[in-house]
């Protein structure tokens, strides 16, 4: 198994925040899914000065890119158009 840390930023248009409330339980109830498997280890969301959600930070544990690139590929906030940018690199939890 590999682990990656993902940075996603949501889009910066007006919209934006629209999109992430209207996937944000879908995509939240495969995160749950993946987290009581081991899948994904932590996450939560990027905020701004403000508090508002800009994106997410997850830390994930896969058997390979390919198959992290497919729950990125199916979840609800790609599939959403909630992530605009996403950075995945290779990780290893420390602690």
């Amino acid at each position: 198994a590999m682990q990656f840390v993902v940075i996603a930023h949501d889009g910066t248009d007006t919209e934006a925040p629209e999109r992430r409330q209207s996937a944000r339980e879908s995509h939240l109830e495969g995160a749950r899914r993946l987290k009581d498997t081991g899948a994904i280890l932590t996450g939560g969301a990027l905020l701004d000065e403000a508090g508002a959600m800009t994106g997410s930070v997850v830390i994930v544990d896969f058997e390979s890119r390919a198959k992290l690139d497919a729950w990125l590929a199916s979840d609800p906030y790609v599939t959403g158009d909630v992530w605009r940018r996403i950075e995945v690199h290779p990780f290893r939890v420390a602690l």
